[in-house]
Protein backbone atom coordinates (compact mmCIF):
# COMPACT_ATOMS: atom_id res chain seq x y z
CA UNK A 1 0.00 0.00 0.00
CA UNK A 2 1.69 3.02 -1.09
CA UNK A 3 1.33 6.16 0.86
CA UNK A 4 2.24 9.79 0.56
CA UNK A 5 1.87 12.76 3.20
CA UNK A 6 1.92 16.24 2.11
CA UNK A 7 1.72 19.82 4.22
CA UNK A 8 0.75 22.76 2.89
CA UNK A 9 -0.20 25.68 5.14
CA UNK A 10 -1.34 24.09 8.39
CA UNK A 11 -3.18 21.23 5.76
CA UNK A 12 -2.15 17.75 5.90
CA UNK A 13 -2.75 15.23 2.88
CA UNK A 14 -2.39 11.48 3.65
CA UNK A 15 -2.93 9.44 0.31
CA UNK A 16 -3.25 5.59 0.48
CA UNK A 17 -3.32 3.24 -2.88
CA UNK A 18 -4.87 -0.18 -2.70
CA UNK A 19 -7.49 0.81 -0.23
CA UNK A 20 -10.58 -1.74 -0.17
CA UNK A 21 -14.68 -0.34 -0.19
CA UNK A 22 -15.08 -1.97 3.11
CA UNK A 23 -11.94 -0.38 4.77
CA UNK A 24 -13.28 2.88 2.97
CA UNK A 25 -16.17 2.98 4.99
CA UNK A 26 -14.58 1.66 7.81
CA UNK A 27 -12.96 4.54 7.98
CA UNK A 28 -15.74 7.06 7.25
CA UNK A 29 -17.66 5.60 10.50
CA UNK A 30 -14.68 5.81 12.62
CA UNK A 31 -13.69 9.29 11.90
CA UNK A 32 -17.03 10.72 11.20
CA UNK A 33 -16.18 13.18 13.96
CA UNK A 34 -12.99 13.71 13.48
CA UNK A 35 -13.08 16.69 11.65
CA UNK A 36 -11.02 15.08 8.24
CA UNK A 37 -12.00 14.88 4.75
CA UNK A 38 -11.76 11.50 2.97
CA UNK A 39 -12.17 10.92 -0.34
CA UNK A 40 -12.06 7.62 -2.16
CA UNK A 41 -11.47 6.73 -6.13
CA UNK A 42 -11.25 3.30 -7.09
CA UNK A 43 -9.08 1.97 -4.46
CA UNK A 44 -7.04 5.49 -3.82
CA UNK A 45 -7.83 6.77 -0.88
CA UNK A 46 -7.29 10.82 0.42
CA UNK A 47 -7.58 11.72 3.58
CA UNK A 48 -7.29 15.84 4.17
CA UNK A 49 -6.97 17.52 8.04
CA UNK A 50 -8.50 20.95 6.79
CA UNK A 51 -6.74 24.11 8.19
CA UNK A 52 -8.63 26.05 10.28
CA UNK A 53 -8.21 28.87 7.00
CA UNK A 54 -10.38 26.25 4.85
CA UNK A 55 -12.94 26.05 7.77
CA UNK A 56 -13.27 29.61 7.71
CA UNK A 57 -13.75 30.48 4.53
CA UNK A 58 -16.65 27.18 3.68
CA UNK A 59 -18.38 28.74 6.64
CA UNK A 60 -18.39 32.25 5.41
CA UNK A 61 -19.41 30.85 1.49
CA UNK A 62 -21.82 28.49 3.41
CA UNK A 63 -23.32 31.66 5.76
CA UNK A 64 -23.52 33.70 2.06
CA UNK A 65 -25.81 30.54 0.52
CA UNK A 66 -27.90 30.35 3.44
CA UNK A 67 -28.15 34.89 3.78
CA UNK A 68 -29.46 34.70 0.24
CA UNK A 69 -32.11 31.84 0.25
CA UNK A 70 -33.21 32.65 3.57
CA UNK A 71 -33.67 36.76 2.63
CA UNK A 72 -35.34 35.09 -0.48
CA UNK A 73 -37.34 32.76 1.08
CA UNK A 74 -36.09 30.30 -1.42
CA UNK A 75 -36.25 26.52 -0.15
CA UNK A 76 -33.20 24.64 0.70
CA UNK A 77 -32.10 21.88 2.38
CA UNK A 78 -28.24 22.06 3.73
CA UNK A 79 -26.16 19.17 3.56
CA UNK A 80 -22.87 20.24 4.87
CA UNK A 81 -20.13 17.72 4.46
CA UNK A 82 -22.09 14.73 3.96
CA UNK A 83 -20.40 11.99 2.39
CA UNK A 84 -21.73 11.21 -1.26
CA UNK A 85 -20.89 8.05 -2.21
CA UNK A 86 -21.38 4.61 -4.56
CA UNK A 87 -20.36 1.77 -3.88
CA UNK A 88 -21.45 0.55 -7.43
CA UNK A 89 -19.33 3.39 -8.70
CA UNK A 90 -16.35 2.80 -6.36
CA UNK A 91 -16.48 6.54 -5.50
CA UNK A 92 -17.03 8.86 -2.45
CA UNK A 93 -16.13 12.12 -1.34
CA UNK A 94 -17.31 15.26 0.65
CA UNK A 95 -17.96 18.40 -0.10
CA UNK A 96 -17.15 21.20 2.67
CA UNK A 97 -21.18 22.81 2.07
CA UNK A 98 -23.52 21.21 -0.46
CA UNK A 99 -27.01 21.96 -1.26
CA UNK A 100 -30.66 20.88 -2.26
CA UNK A 101 -32.20 23.95 -4.22
CA UNK A 102 -34.29 22.55 -7.41
CA UNK A 103 -34.71 19.29 -6.16
CA UNK A 104 -35.72 20.35 -2.47
CA UNK A 105 -38.87 19.12 -3.05
CA UNK A 106 -38.04 15.60 -3.65
CA UNK A 107 -35.85 15.11 -0.35
CA UNK A 108 -38.06 17.58 2.04
CA UNK A 109 -38.26 15.99 5.52
CA UNK A 110 -35.90 13.12 4.84
CA UNK A 111 -33.66 11.76 6.98
CA UNK A 112 -31.96 9.02 5.37
CA UNK A 113 -30.24 10.43 2.11
CA UNK A 114 -29.22 7.91 -0.25
CA UNK A 115 -27.53 8.36 -3.53
CA UNK A 116 -29.16 4.67 -4.51
CA UNK A 117 -32.42 6.41 -3.67
CA UNK A 118 -32.38 10.26 -4.21
CA UNK A 119 -31.06 12.85 -6.73
CA UNK A 120 -27.05 14.07 -5.58
CA UNK A 121 -27.28 17.79 -3.78
CA UNK A 122 -27.83 20.73 -6.87
CA UNK A 123 -24.71 22.62 -5.38
CA UNK A 124 -21.38 21.69 -3.92
CA UNK A 125 -19.15 24.26 -2.21
CA UNK A 126 -14.84 23.51 -2.63
CA UNK A 127 -12.49 25.40 -0.66
CA UNK A 128 -8.82 24.47 -2.07
CA UNK A 129 -6.41 26.22 -0.08
CA UNK A 130 -4.19 23.60 -1.10
CA UNK A 131 -3.99 21.19 -4.61
CA UNK A 132 -5.94 17.83 -3.77
CA UNK A 133 -4.33 14.72 -4.85
CA UNK A 134 -7.39 13.10 -6.49
CA UNK A 135 -9.30 15.09 -8.71
CA UNK A 136 -12.75 15.73 -7.37
CA UNK A 137 -14.59 17.04 -10.56
CA UNK A 138 -14.61 13.57 -12.18
CA UNK A 139 -15.88 12.18 -9.04
CA UNK A 140 -18.41 14.46 -8.76
CA UNK A 141 -19.63 14.17 -12.29
CA UNK A 142 -20.13 10.60 -11.75
CA UNK A 143 -22.27 11.01 -8.61
CA UNK A 144 -24.06 13.43 -10.42
CA UNK A 145 -23.48 16.88 -8.93
CA UNK A 146 -24.46 19.46 -11.24
CA UNK A 147 -22.65 22.08 -10.01
CA UNK A 148 -19.99 23.05 -7.81
CA UNK A 149 -18.54 26.31 -6.34
CA UNK A 150 -14.64 26.59 -5.45
CA UNK A 151 -12.77 28.53 -3.59
CA UNK A 152 -8.94 29.41 -3.28
CA UNK A 153 -8.43 31.98 -0.74
CA UNK A 154 -8.87 34.77 -4.00
CA UNK A 155 -11.15 33.88 -6.26
CA UNK A 156 -14.90 32.06 -7.08
CA UNK A 157 -15.65 30.46 -9.57
CA UNK A 158 -18.88 28.43 -10.49
CA UNK A 159 -17.94 25.13 -12.22
CA UNK A 160 -21.26 23.47 -14.27
CA UNK A 161 -21.98 20.16 -14.96
CA UNK A 162 -21.55 19.39 -19.26
CA UNK A 163 -23.39 16.53 -21.25
CA UNK A 164 -19.77 14.57 -21.47
CA UNK A 165 -19.22 14.14 -17.75
CA UNK A 166 -17.27 17.25 -17.09
CA UNK A 167 -17.38 20.85 -15.79
CA UNK A 168 -17.45 24.31 -17.54
CA UNK A 169 -16.45 27.39 -15.84
CA UNK A 170 -19.58 29.38 -15.90
CA UNK A 171 -20.28 33.31 -15.26
CA UNK A 172 -23.59 32.57 -13.23
CA UNK A 173 -24.92 30.19 -11.28
CA UNK A 174 -27.42 27.34 -12.39
CA UNK A 175 -29.18 27.16 -8.68
CA UNK A 176 -28.97 30.98 -8.32
CA UNK A 177 -28.79 32.44 -11.91
CA UNK A 178 -29.83 35.97 -10.40
CA UNK A 179 -26.78 36.10 -8.36
CA UNK A 180 -23.82 37.79 -9.56
CA UNK A 181 -20.66 36.01 -8.26
CA UNK A 182 -18.30 38.05 -8.98
CA UNK A 183 -20.20 40.40 -5.85
CA UNK A 184 -19.88 37.14 -3.65
CA UNK A 185 -16.02 37.47 -4.08
CA UNK A 186 -15.88 40.99 -3.33
CA UNK A 187 -17.94 40.54 -0.38
CA UNK A 188 -14.91 37.47 0.62
CA UNK A 189 -12.53 40.14 0.10
CA UNK A 190 -13.82 42.49 2.90
CA UNK A 191 -13.95 39.48 5.23
CA UNK A 192 -11.22 40.94 7.35
CA UNK A 193 -12.36 44.74 7.57
CA UNK A 194 -14.82 44.24 10.33
CA UNK A 195 -16.20 41.50 12.44
CA UNK A 196 -18.21 38.67 11.44
CA UNK A 197 -21.69 39.23 12.35
CA UNK A 198 -21.21 42.91 10.70
CA UNK A 199 -20.13 41.71 7.73
CA UNK A 200 -23.22 39.15 7.13
CA UNK A 201 -25.81 41.94 7.79
CA UNK A 202 -24.09 43.83 5.20
CA UNK A 203 -24.22 40.99 2.75
CA UNK A 204 -27.92 40.45 3.94
CA UNK A 205 -28.99 44.44 3.35
CA UNK A 206 -27.29 43.67 -0.17
CA UNK A 207 -29.25 40.90 -1.16
CA UNK A 208 -32.26 42.82 0.29
CA UNK A 209 -31.63 46.07 -1.79
CA UNK A 210 -30.30 44.53 -5.19
CA UNK A 211 -31.45 40.86 -5.11
CA UNK A 212 -35.08 41.02 -4.56
CA UNK A 213 -36.16 42.82 -7.24
CA UNK A 214 -33.98 41.32 -10.26
CA UNK A 215 -34.98 37.69 -8.94
CA UNK A 216 -38.48 38.66 -9.64
CA UNK A 217 -37.69 39.77 -13.36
Amino acid sequence: MATVLERHQAEERLVLDGVSWSTYEALLADLEHGGVRLTYDHGRLEIVSPSRQHERFKRLIGRMVEAVTEELQIPIMSTSSWTLKSELKRRGLEADESYYVANEPKVRGREDLTLQHDPPPDLAIEVEISSPWIKKAPIYAELGVPEIWRYDGQRLSVELLQGDQTYAASPTSAAFPFLPVEKLEAFLDRRAETDETTWIRQFRAWVREELADRRSQ
